[in-house]
Parts: C-alpha cells; sequence; structure tokens
C-alpha cells in the first residue's frame, strides 16, 4: 500500500475513528486517546506489514464465549477492532464494552477479540484494523443464536373441552434466532396438519412462531396427553411442553310445554329437565330476555297471552362448565291484533291510491278491505291498491281481520281525492215572500276552493255585501257551505236564476239554483192568514198520487173481468141493430165500493 494512501487514511478516516472513541469515552480515558492520535498522525509510512490470522465468520450460542482471531507480527503500531463500522476503543483499552477483551502476545501481534458471554447485540460484522501499516481485516461475520422461550400451550396444562366440540390447541415459542421449529406430538407420534404464523420482533432478529392443531371431535379420548416441542440451532434437543385432555359437558336441556294449542288468559305449565356434569348449580327463566323473577327450579307456571306467540320463555341451565339456555314459545290462540297502522291517504286525481293493513292473529286470519257503507270485497291481501283514483272514491275504507271462531278488529282510514270542486245543493230552495231568505251552495273540495261566486242577471258576488245581497262563507268538516242571503224578498226574486262557482287549482263545478216561494194564503176566522206547510204539501201530493195510482190499477183489473163476464152481451150487440130503444150491460165488480160503472154500451143505431 503506499505512502500517499496511509497519508490520507491518517487525515481522514482515522480522524473520523478518533473522534468516535474520544467523544463516547469516559472523561478520564480522552486525554490518553488524544495522545495516541497525536502519535499516529505524526508517524509517517514505512511499516510493511501483513496479517497471519484474521477473523474468521462464527456461529455462537448466547451466553457462551467466542474469540475472533487477528495477529500482525513485527507490527508495534495501534490495532482498532472496529464492529458494523464503528471503533470499539483504542488498542486493549476496550473498557467502554466490559464483555470484549483484546487477549493474545502482544509482543507477537497478537491482538484476539475474545467477548465472554455472546448476545444478540453481538451479532454483527467485525474488522481488525493496523493503524500505521494501513490495513484492515476481512469483514467477518458474527452470528449469535438464541434459543427460543419454554413453548407455551395456551389454556394449558389441563383442557377442558366440552363433548363434541373439537379441539383447537395454540402453542407458541417466542424470541428465537432462529425461529424455531413446532412439533406437535401424540402417543409418542408426531401430527400433522397443524398451521404456522412466524412474527419476527422490533429487534429485526428475533422471531416468534405460533401453531395451531385442530383435532375433530371424533379423535378426542378424555385424558389423553398432547405435546408441543419448540426447536432451533441454538438447541436442538428441544424444549417441550403438554397438556392433558379433560372432556366434559355442560347441561343437557329439553323445555316443554303444556297444554298446546291454549286459548289466550289461560294457564300453562313449563318444565325444565336438564341433564349435567357436573350437577346443575342453577335455573333461571326469562321471557324475550327478561329474568322471571318468580320463577325458580324446573318449573314454570303462568296465564298466557298473545305475547307468548311470539315471544319465546327460555329456561337457562348452568353447571360448573357453563350454562345452556332452550327457549320455546307457545302455541297461544287471539284475536287480531294491529302490526302495521293503516294510513289516511290524499291523493291527486286519476292517481293511485295504496293502502297497507298488517294485521297478527292465531290461527291464521283473514283480511277484507272494504269502503263503508258499500259489502263488495276490494282486497284480501294487506295491501288495497285503488288505480286512476276518481273523486268519487274518496271515502273512508275499513281494514278488517277476522280470527275464526276467536275474534275480529279492524280499522278505519280516510281517502281524499284532490280534484276540482263538487257542488252538491238543491237545486231548488225556498223563502218567504217579503222575509229574508238564504240560498246555500255546499261545496266539497280538495284542495280547499280558492274561490266562490254567486252571479245572477248582471250582479256577481263573491263576499260581503251588495244592495239586499249578502255573501258569507263558513269551512265545516264535510266541506264549505257559502250562503248567499236576500233580504226582502220581492216576486222578481222568484223568477231570477242564481249561479254558485267554485274554482280550485284542479278545475270548478257551477250549480244552478231557483228560489221558489214557501206557503200558501189561508182564511181563518175574520181574514186570510198564510200559513209555511211545505212538508204537508209534499206529503199530501204524494199520499193523493198513491191513491189514485192505486184506483187507477183497481179500475184496470175490474175492467179486464168484466169483460171476460159479458162476452154474450157484446155479441148480441154486435149481432143485432135496433131502429129504436136500446139495452144496456153493466158489470159491477164485487168488493168495490159505490158499484163502481167499468164500462157501458149501447146497442142500436
Amino acid at each position: 500500500m503506499s505512502c500517499t494512501y496511509t497519508v490520507k487514511l491518517k487525515k481522514a478516516k482515522l480522524t473520523f475513528l478518533f473522534k468516535q472513541i474520544y467523544f463516547f469515552s469516559p472523561p478520564g480515558k480522552q486525554n490518553k486517546i488524544m495522545e495516541s492520535f497525536v502519535q499516529v498522525r505524526s508517524s509517517g509510512c514505512g511499516q510493511a506489514s501483513s496479517f497471519t490470522q484474521q477473523p474468521q465468520d462464527q456461529v455462537v450460542i448466547a451466553g457462551q464465549p467466542v474469540t475472533l482471531l487477528c495477529a500482525i507480527p513485527e507490527y508495534n503500531g495501534v490495532v482498532l477492532w472496529i464492529k458494523d463500522g464503528l471503533a470499539l476503543g483504542i488498542g486493549r483499552d476496550l473498557s467502554s464494552y466490559p464483555r470484549y477483551l483484546v487477549v493474545g502476545d502482544h509482543q507477537s501481534g497478537e491482538h484476539h477479540l475474545k467477548i465472554l458471554r455472546a448476545d444478540l447485540q453481538d451479532d454483527a460484522v467485525y474488522e481488525c484494523q493496523a493503524i500505521q501499516a494501513a490495513i484492515r481485516s476481512r469483514p467477518a461475520r458474527l452470528t449469535v443464536l438464541v434459543p427460543p422461550d419454554d413453548p407455551v400451550i395456551m389454556g394449558g396444562p389441563i383442557i377442558s373441552l366440552r363433548a363434541g366440540d373439537p379441539l383447537n390447541l395454540t402453542c407458541h415459542a417466542d424470541n428465537a434466532k432462529p425461529a424455531a421449529s413446532i412439533i406437535w406430538m401424540r402417543k409418542g407420534e408426531v401430527v400433522n396438519g397443524a398451521t404456522y404464523s412466524k412474527t419476527l420482533l422490533r429487534d429485526g432478529k428475533r422471531e416468534s412462531i405460533m401453531s395451531t392443531l385442530f383435532i375433530a371431535p371424533s379423535d378426542i379420548e378424555n385424558g389423553e396427553n398432547i405435546v408441543c416441542r419448540a426447536t432451533n440451532k441454538a438447541i436442538p434437543s428441544g424444549k417441550e411442553t403438554s397438556v392433558t385432555i379433560d372432556i366434559q359437558h355442560p347441561p343437557l336441556v329439553n323445555l316443554s310445554v303444556e297444554p298446546q294449542p291454549v286459548l289466550e288468559d289461560n294457564t300453562v305449565k313449563f318444565h325444565c329437565s336438564a341433564k349435567a356434569n357436573p350437577a346443575v348449580t342453577q335455573y333461571r327463566w326469562a321471557k324475550k330476555g327478561q329474568v322471571i323473577k318468580e320463577a325458580s327450579g324446573d318449573f314454570y307456571e303462568t296465564i298466557v297471552d298473545h305475547t307468548f306467540f311470539f315471544e319465546p320463555v327460555s329456561c337457562e341451565v348452568t353447571n360448573a362448565l357453563g350454562s345452556t339456555n332452550i327457549s320455546r314459545t307457545v302455541d297461544v290462540y287471539f284475536g287480531p291484533r294491529m302490526a302495521t297502522e293503516p294510513q289516511s291517504l290524499l291523493v291527486d286525481l286519476g292517481s293511485d291510491a295504496v293502502f297497507n293493513c298488517a294485521w297478527t292473529g292465531n290461527p291464521s286470519l283473514t283480511i277484507v278491505w272494504m269502503k263503508r257503507g258499500s259489502g263488495v270485497v276490494l282486497s284480501n291481501e294487506n295491501k288495497l291498491t285503488l288505480k286512476s283514483v276518481r273523486q268519487e272514491d274518496a271515502g273512508k275504507y275499513v281494514c278488517r281481520a277476522v280470527v275464526p271462531r276467536v275474534g275480529a278488529g279492524e280499522r278505519e282510514v280516510t281517502l281524499t281525492v284532490n280534484g276540482p270542486p263538487i257542488i252538491s245543493s238543491t237545486q231548488t230552495q225556498h223563502a218567504l215572500h217579503g222575509q229574508k231568505g238564504q240560498i246555500k251552495c255546499f261545496i266539497r273540495s280538495t284542495p280547499p276552493p280558492d274561490r266562490i261566486a254567486w252571479s245572477w242577471k248582471e250582479n256577481v258576488l263573491e263576499s260581503g255585501t251588495s244592495g239586499r245581497y249578502t255573501v258569507e262563507t263558513v269551512s265545516t268538516d264535510e266541506g264549505v257551505i257559502s250562503t248567499l242571503t236576500i233580504s226582502n224578498i220581492v216576486r222578481a226574486d222568484f223568477q231570477t236564476i242564481y249561479n254558485c262557482t267554485a274554482w280550485n287549482s284542479f278545475g270548478s263545478d257551477t250549480e244552478i239554483i231557483r228560489l221558489k216561494e214557501q206557503g200558501t194564503e189561508m182564511k181563518s176566522g175574520a181574514g186570510m192568514q198564510a200559513e209555511s206547510v211545505p212538508m204537508a204539501v209534499i206529503i199530501g201530493v204524494a199520499v193523493g198520487a198513491g191513491v189514485a195510482f192505486l184506483v187507477l190499477m183497481a179500475t184496470i183489473v175490474a175492467f179486464c173481468c168484466a169483460r171476460s163476464q159479458r162476452s154474450k152481451c157484446r155479441v148480441n150487440a154486435k149481432a143485432r141493430r135496433a131502429p129504436t130503444g136500446g139495452q144496456e150491460c153493466r158489470a159491477e165488480p164485487s168488493g168495490t165500493h159505490n158499484s163502481h160503472v167499468l164500462r157501458r154500451a149501447r146497442v142500436g143505431d
């Protein structure tokens, strides 16, 4: 190696190494390090030395000693040991590393590095460097092996197993370098089929391993031992642990209910029978998850309602191994109960209306949809769909449910249809001459009417008063009533046609109404007195018409009978013609009053 290279090494690399040693050394050592540094810098080229021994790659088990060789005969300068690029100290002074020693015959140029108890921190690359000779050894890799911790089977040393359950055993061996290998053994034989996973620790060198062994229920024997053995290069003989399998079973439970089926509000008895190993320690009763405090032991007696059909009663039996919970519902017969409440609807004219109505009941129930006031069944399903609704579809609809021989129930909803107003007023209304009269216009409208107007002759009035006329509008639950009030009615008012018109966003409707004089004039005593008898007049007319109709029908029947009895008379009348005189034929039906003459025929010219 040239002297020029030596000078560069002294001024560059050696300066860096000495700075490292100086700053990481105790204060008492720093003066000595500085003296050595000055000596090295002042030394020149000329020493031609070489290694007779260089450190070799080695493998050591943690805790054991190891020696890295370095021999440079006829060299009297400073020797440095470098670990992963960092100087350990100057010459034989490695006081910063208590487990490190430089050993060998210094006079013979031996500068061996001895590590008393190898540790994972010693796992590194080492070099031996002769400073004045400007030479360094080959890099040597020291590999430190670490045996795994004692293996652990989770849940050991006794694994209690429920009968019928598979066995999953997990064994882990941690902190090994390299990672340990795990084998499972049963009855002295290796068991195959286990799974493995490794985890690299934060130091980047050690690893942990975990193995899981699955054993099917049919292959498990009570009391057998299963062994987990962990090995690696640091401990070829391995370490092992074992567990004992203890197969037990929780309570086996059966829950019975008597009697079934049962009507609501009757008594039933629950019986919870159990077999367990070890013995049963507790019975716990609950309904829909809520503890039944008054129940204890293996029997529970109660009066049932409809909730027992949906909400199960459970019996939980406990022993030392655990609990078994079994539940039963009761076949309770009960009448219809609402599950989904139907909602009233507001729809536009021509659109579809869909009602939903759900009931529960036991046994199975029947659902019927009808419109209130109609006997027509519209649907037997939970859903009622009305296609392209019209205004006449508006009204009340009933969803009725029936559980045969148990009970029935119903709900009513309203269908409101958005459309043009509908006026349903009497076309002829009455008033008294000279008095105040009213004409009423009844309007059904959804949405409510935007405008209502009365018109007659040349007049139009929507609200307020104009002369003898006043318009008032009142809203009710059934609709809107617009009233045209006429004060001091005159004869001409009875000859006038009144027009009531209502508008909303969907259209309009109009009704023509006439005003008729009410009452008749009657004379009594000294003068004439008018009385208001419209209903009597109507009834009298109706009765008179009825009587006239009956008399007419009776006359027709009697006439037909008379014709059959007078056939001879009719023949003679047809065959003979008398120049003078005549003959009359009469028929008087029995059962008629006043001997009504039904027909008279005159014979002659």
